[in-house]
C-alpha cells in the first residue's frame, strides 16, 4: 500500500518542484524563452515594416530556434501596448514618458528601457507625370491645411493614430489642423497605390518604403511614384531628397527617430532581439534600408551625386 501511494506521489512532487523551479528562476513568471530561442510577440509601427521584416529575417536565420511575431499597427496602437504585458518590445518613433514608465513599473512590475536605434525621414511621393516635384515647407503646410491654391490631394497612411500624421501635426503644422482634402489610405503601401492612380495626389510615408533602390519591391514602387524634393532647411532655393546623407547632415526638413521600448522582466528573446538591433549587423540592416543608423559610426564620402 505504501509503495503504491509513494509511486503516485513521486511524479506529483517532481512536477511541482519543476514548476516551482521554473517560476522562481524568472521572478515569478515561467521562462519559456531565452535570448536566442522561443517565441516573443512585439509591436512595431507599420511605417517601418520593410526594415523590421529584414531585421527579423536575419535574426531568425541566425537563431533557428527563435521566432519573433511582429504585430504591425498604427503608432498610437503600438504606444497603447506599453500597457500590454504580453508585448515585450515596442518599436515606434518615440519612447515612453515619465507617467508611462511609472505605469509599467507599478502595474506590470517591469522597469522599461528605451534606445534610439535609427533616424528616419518622411518621404513625399508624387505621380510620375506630376509637374510638382519640388516643395518648400510653406507649400507643404498650405497643402496639408487646405490653403494651397493648387489642386493637389495630400494622402496619409491614416488620418489619425499613425506616426506620420503625428509627426506632421507636431513638427510641421504645430497646432494647425489638417484640411478637408486630406485622404486616408489604409497603409503605407496604400499611399503608394493611391498616388500611382491619382496624378494630382501627394503622398506622405516613411522613407524605408521607397528609399532602398536595391530592394526589388521598392523598385516596383518607384516605377509607380516619384520621390519629391523639399527645400533645404538652411539653404533657401536648394532642394533635397530624403537620401541617407541628407538625413545624416540634417539637410532634409522632416527627420524623425526610431526607438525601441523594452519591457521584458527576464533576459529573454526580446532582450536578445533588442540588443541585435544595436549591433553592427542590425545597424547595417538599417543602413541598407536607407535609414540612418543611430548606434554605429557612419562615414560619409563626398561624391558627385544628385541631391
Amino acid at each position: 500500500m505504501k509503495s503504491a501511494t509513494l509511486a503516485v506521489m513521486v511524479p506529483v512532487l517532481l512536477a511541482a518542484a519543476t514548476f516551482f523551479g521554473i517560476s522562481c528562476s524568472s521572478g515569478g513568471e515561467a521562462r519559456l524563452d531565452t535570448r536566442d530561442s522561443g517565441v516573443v510577440h512585439i509591436s512595431a509601427d507599420e511605417s517601418f515594416k520593410p526594415v523590421i521584416d529584414a531585421e527579423v529575417q536575419v535574426y531568425e536565420s541566425s537563431y533557428p530556434r527563435a521566432r519573433i511575431v511582429v504585430h504591425y499597427k498604427p503608432e498610437a496602437e503600438c504606444l497603447r501596448d506599453f500597457a500590454v504585458d504580453s508585448i515585450r518590445l515596442v518599436i515606434a518613433t518615440r519612447g515612453f514618458s515619465e507617467s508611462e514608465a511609472r505605469f509599467m513599473s507599478d502595474s506590470l512590475k517591469v522597469y522599461p528601457s528605451k534606445m534610439v536605434i535609427a533616424y528616419d525621414a518622411i518621404a513625399v511621393v508624387v505621380h510620375p507625370s506630376s509637374a510638382d516635384s519640388l516643395f518648400t515647407m510653406a507649400q507643404i503646410r498650405d497643402l496639408l491645411t487646405g490653403r494651397s491654391t493648387k489642386n493637389l490631394i495630400p494622402v496619409f497612411d491614416g488620418i489619425s493614430a499613425t506616426s506620420t500624421v503625428r509627426f506632421v501635426l507636431d513638427s510641421v503644422l504645430r497646432g494647425d489642423s489638417l484640411g478637408p482634402k486630406v485622404v486616408a489610405a489604409k497603409s503605407s503601401e496604400g499611399v503608394i497605390d493611391y498616388v500611382s492612380r491619382t496624378p494630382n495626389a501627394v503622398g506622405f510615408l516613411g522613407v524605408s518604403w521607397v528609399g532602398n533602390q536595391d530592394d526589388t519591391s521598392q523598385l516596383s514602387y518607384l516605377d509607380r511614384v516619384r520621390v519629391a524634393s523639399l527645400e533645404h532647411p538652411k539653404l533657401p532655393g536648394k532642394y533635397v531628397t530624403p537620401a541617407q546623407y541628407n538625413i545624416y547632415y540634417g539637410r532634409y526638413p522632416m527627420i524623425r527617430h526610431l526607438v525601441y521600448v523594452l519591457k521584458e522582466k527576464h533576459q529573454g528573446l526580446a532582450h536578445g532581439f533588442a540588443e541585435f538591433l544595436t549591433t553592427e549587423r542590425g545597424q547595417l540592416i538599417f543602413k541598407r534600408a536607407y535609414l540612418m543608423p543611430a548606434q554605429m559610426g557612419f562615414s560619409i564620402r563626398e561624391a558627385s551625386v544628385s541631391e
